[in-house]
């Protein structure tokens, strides 16, 4: 007796979906289930309508800007319910393209939620459907820590819908979530306050990077307290909040959002049902091929805890496909030189070893480094500079890492990880000759190495 698919995916984020349409190409019956929203974290409540929202929490530096080029803008207003509304329907589009993606692939849909029965059944509703193989691909979700009145704080998804723009905020994170919110609402003019528990945010990141970002966070007057902790969340008659802080210090806010972590979603999946196993910090454990300990089951995405990021995601969706249906062709995801960007206001996009993990991995390292006021702000008030940065290996002269903090970092930085992963030189960087003028050509004009 056949079984009904020959893989059943269970999760419609990046990862699964791409999994399910790659699989269904290569001409196996496949089935998706989804019992939020098709599209994931990411196109929902993450990524995107996360952009959408830089992107115009961006437009009052433009207004402010626009003087000195001759422009004379009126006194401009926000509306945020105009805002989330218009992403909203952004979302919605977007939620109808995957649709039409799956099943114009012959996946099919299946809305609900998916619980494993055994190692080759899972059950929606009141239906069990059989198959050879399941794919977990159910990713993460935000979590608060445990403190009183923790129900009173937000996180990500809940900050998408917000009926009305807090006057006043506490970011609780130090993660590039908590950077970038932190950065959003200040931006569209609330009073906002990014509380982190250590002494720098964006840990891993190039230390230059980190220490020059706080300094323009603080220039244009976000409020940063590092070394600083939240005991208790309390509503107050008016309704607003009350933070106490571990040092005895009271914060009034209007909301406080939380951006601390995010666990593995596996909450009514059934895995009990099965031998997948779990590490020590509560994520599926796989293998190079993302099988778990039971043969029929595997997993990805941000539920295995590895790299999460949704290209990363797509690129496993891809391989695992591969792996089951169209092995000659397999092969491994490269996690060496994963571009990324935080969309920070200035945004921060890196490639590459930062100058502490090359060193920390004994390279011999040449450091080339450009900060500079952008020719777009030469004619304006603000004094935001770029950084550029090069880690070099001084022995082969091989670039190690790229890093950036300025406009359209991470615009930049997509081309310069193409470079990166072709192995080139700091010799190659010199050879290019640059587009003038642009922030970019600075990256292929950078002659002296800093001093140690």
């Amino acid at each position: 007796m056949s079984n009904d698919f020959d893989l059943f995916v269970i999760g419609a984020g990046s990862g699964g979906v791409r999994a399910a349409r790659f699989a269904a190409n290569f001409g196996a019956r496949v089935a998706v289930a989804e019992s939020r929203y098709l599209g994931g974290t990411c196109v929902n409540v993450g990524c995107v309508p996360k952009k959408l929202l830089v992107q115009s929490a961006h437009y009052p530096e433009d207004f402010q800007q626009s003087s000195g080029f001759g422009w004379r803008v009126e006194e401009a207003s926000f509306d945020w319910s105009t805002l989330i509304a218009n992403k909203d329907r952004e979302i919605q589009r977007l939620n109808g393209i995957y649709r039409n993606l799956l099943t114009g692939s012959g996946v099919t849909v299946i809305d609900g939620h998916a619980r494993i029965e055994s190692p080759t059944s899972v059950r929606v509703g009141d239906t069990v459907y059989s198959a050879a193989n399941i794919l977990i691909a159910t990713g993460g979700w935000p979590e608060i820590p445990d403190i009183p009145g923790k129900e009173l704080g937000i996180t990500s998804n809940e900050a998408f819908h917000l009926k009305a723009l807090p006057k006043r905020i506490l970011v609780v994170g130090g993660g590039y979530i908590a950077v970038e919110f932190a950065s959003i609402f200040h931006g569209l003019g609330a009073d906002v306050s990014l509380l982190y528990r250590k002494e720098l945010f964006l840990r891993g990141f190039d230390q230059n990077i980190r220490t020059h970002l706080r300094d323009e966070l603080t220039r244009k007057k976000l409020d940063l307290q590092f070394n600083t902790e939240i005991a208790r969340i309390d509503k107050q008659q008016d309704g607003s909040l009350q933070a106490t802080l571990k040092d005895g210090r009271v914060l009034p806010a209007d909301c406080v959002f939380y951006a601390t972590g995010r666990r593995p979603m596996l909450d009514g999946l059934g895995l009990e049902n099965t031998k997948v196993s779990l590490d020590t910090r509560g994520f599926i454990e796989v293998d190079e091929r993302y099988a778990t300990a039971e043969p029929t089951i595997r997993a990805l995405g941000d539920v295995i805890g590895r790299v999460q990021l949704t290209p990363v995601a797509l690129a496993e969706g891809m391989a695992v496909a591969r792996y089951l249906f169209r092995p000659e062709e397999a092969r491994p995801v490269d996690y060496r030189l994963i571009p990324t960007a935080v969309f920070s206001l200035p945004n921060i996009a890196t490639v590459g070893l930062t100058e502490e993990q090359a060193r920390a991995e004994g390279f011999q390292v040449k450091v080339f480094e450009s900060k500079f006021r952008p020719l777009k702000l030469t004619l304006t008030e603000n004094q935001e500079r770029t950084l550029m940065k090069l880690v070099v290996d001084a022995r082969t002269d091989k670039v190690l890492g790229c890093h950036m903090i300025g406009a359209e970092a991470g615009e930049i930085i997509q081309g310069l990880a193409v470079a990166l992963k072709a192995g080139a030189t700091k010799r190659i960087f010199d050879e290019t000759l640059g587009i003038h003028p642009t922030s970019a050509e600075e990256f292929v004009t950078m002659r002296t190495p800093v001093n140690d």
